[in-house]
């Protein structure tokens, strides 16, 4: 996917900051993301935004996009902009007060705030209207917006039990617009990061949906503090205060409200959370023959609502339903049509190659598993089986370096063939000082029967290190610091040794080159002393010549003087006297 149209996205990926831990695909129930270049990025024809992979992101790669920017150029545009606010607010700021929140969003520029919980009602009415009058079948919840997405894209032959009753969310954002005008905007905020797939696709009713998350940086940036805020007189909720609709955002809320609304005693209903309860539910449910109608609340987070991804606290499970359920005023039970907003659910399923056998198999050599036992499922990619991740390789979603097992093992072929190579000796420990690894230039070195030993145990894992060459000493000294040791010309057992101590990992694996230099030392004598002989035979030759050369001048001297004194006598011009 293009990164650009991936930021557009509800959920995406922060590219820069992903460390290619593969723990949203460990915790992605639909296998929504797709590893390219070492990044995840998110699947759109596979997610159902439920944001979980943004809750779990250890580097907050994945993130939720920011619509507080839009729904300021919203309040900015001159038009009344209305809040739709989910009752799962109670549960995140309990501090508050309805009037002091009020308050502070009319501070912001909105024009007025009111429940979502009302358009829960109202579809509560519709969807019992509808069951009342069946008499099999099964019913599935379209509140949440993850959920619907799970059922069309993954579960596609149930899409046709999805209720045609649109969501609290679009069916509020209907009745404001037919209370106060056509020409107002909507902006929703709640826990959901699925609640902006509802407001790109419904652009009509819902504007925009932003999160608590966005809302609380909103609140920072201008330094508003609902609890500060005095709420006035018309500091209310638009179109009253909810009821029994208050109890959605808890697992079983809406089927509890829906009991209000003259549900049949024998129409069975069941309430589920998170996807992957959810999922394994839908394989059962599949072509079976419900009589009486049975209904199913879904809901994609553990729990409700109120533990939304988007949400700014974490509250204990029992303090944010003692929240939500002190909020909710329930009215006496009845029945009555609802404010219905038909909508429709197609299957979205996009088709899934089916991978032949001797494709699968290929893949699965490309990770290094050729074999039954080399298939060690272990997780660690990210996908349950090694088969998993060789179809994920055959789709394009996953690469081979995801395979830890096989790079590992590449890894330490790797460093095994280097060893191999150097010339040093050269051994791997642990922090027990017991080999990992060594070469056979090491067993050379510790001598006393080792390079026999090398020979039927090559690596000689497991062996005490001391037991070959009296070093631990120095390996214990850097698994401690986790500093490296080098040292030259250590004398053990009358040879010279150079020895490098590197550490691979503090207080647990650190390793030693090892070089005999004894010989090069022995050599490196002799070759000193003949040069000393040669720089004094030489010394003596030059010191003989000058000798030689001294007495020879001296001789000439002498010689010269006779020769010179001669030619004075016979009356001529002595060298050096002129005439007087």
């Amino acid at each position: 996917m293009d990164k650009g149209m991936e930021r557009r996205l509800p959920v995406y990926t922060r590219e820069t900051e992903c460390q290619d831990c593969y723990k949203c695909i460990r915790e992605c129930p639909v296998k929504a993301i797709r590893v390219e270049n070492e990044s995840a990025f998110v699947v759109a024809d596979r997610c159902v935004f439920c944001g979980r992979c943004v809750r779990i992101c250890p580097s907050g790669a994945k993130r939720v996009r920011n619509d507080v920017g839009r729904a300021r150029f919203l309040l900015q545009s001159g038009g009344s902009v209305y809040a739709s606010l989910a009752p799962s607010w109670v549960a995140v700021h309990p501090e508050w007060k309805a009037g002091q929140f009020i308050s502070a969003l009319r501070h912001l520029g909105f024009a007025g705030v009111s429940e979502t919980a009302l358009g829960a009602q109202e579809v509560s009415a519709a969807l019992a209207d509808d069951i009342r009058q069946a008499d099999r079948g099964l019913f599935i919840s379209t509140a949440c917006p993850a959920m619907v997405e799970l059922v069309r894209r993954h579960a596609p032959d149930l899409a046709g039990c999805l209720t045609r009753i649109a969501s609290p969310a679009l069916t509020h954002c209907r009745m404001l617009r037919n209370r106060l005008g056509d020409d107002i905007s909507v902006i929703f905020i709640g826990p959901c990061a699925a609640k902006k797939l509802e407001a790109d696709r419904h652009p009509e009713m819902m504007n925009l949906a932003i999160t608590f998350s966005e809302l609380d940086e909103w609140l920072a940036e201008r330094s508003l503090n609902p609890s500060l805020c005095n709420p006035g007189a018309d500091d209310v909720f638009v179109c009253g205060d909810s009821a029994e609709g208050a109890l959605y955002p808890l697992e079983g809320g809406m089927i509890e409200t829906m009991t209000h609304y003259g549900v049949p005693s024998a129409v069975r209903a069941q309430s589920i959370s998170g996807l992957k309860r959810l999922q394994t539910a839908l394989k059962e449910l599949v072509d079976r023959d419900m009589r009486p109608p049975f209904f199913l609340e879904g809901l994609a987070c553990r729990g409700g609502c109120v533990n939304g991804p988007c949400s700014t606290r974490d509250p204990s499970p029992i303090d944010g339903i003692v929240a939500v359920r002190n909020n909710a005023r329930i009215g006496p039970p009845g029945s009555r049509p609802g404010f219905r907003i038909e909508e429709e659910y197609p299957p979205l399923a996009a088709p899934g190659k089916e991978w032949s056998e001797a494709e699968i198999q290929e893949a699965l050599a490309r990770i290094g598993k050729t074999s039954k036992e080399d298939e060690l499922n272990c997780g660690a990619c990210g996908y349950d089986s090694c088969r998993k991740l060789a179809r994920a390789l055959l789709s394009g979603d996953a690469e081979i370096s995801m395979c830890a097992s096989h790079m590992r093992s590449i890894a330490q072929r790797k460093a095994n063939a280097l060893i191999r190579c150097i010339p040093s000796g050269v051994v791997i420990v642990g922090g027990d000082l017991r080999i990992i690894e060594s070469n056979e230039p090491f067993a050379g070195i510790a001598g006393s029967g080792w390079p026999d030993r090398f020979k039927e145990k090559p690596g000689l894992a497991g062996t005490p290190v001391e037991e070959m060459f009296p070093i631990g000493r120095l390996l214990r000294a850097a698994l401690r610091s986790g500093e490296d040791i080098s040292r030259e010309r250590i004398k053990i057992n009358g040879n010279l040794f150079d020895l490098q101590v590197f550490i691979i990992e503090q207080y647990q694996t650190v390793g030693a080159i090892v070089d005999d230099v004894t010989q090069n030392e022995m050599r490196r004598d002799r070759i000193a002393r003949r040069a000393r002989e040669v720089i004094n035979r030489n010394i003596a030759t030059v010191q003989e010549i000058a000798c030689r050369l001294g007495e020879h001048m001296a001789d000439t001297e002498i010689l010269l003087s006779s020769i010179a004194e001669g030619y004075g006598e016979d009356g001529g011009v002595v060298p050096g006297k002129g005439d007087k």
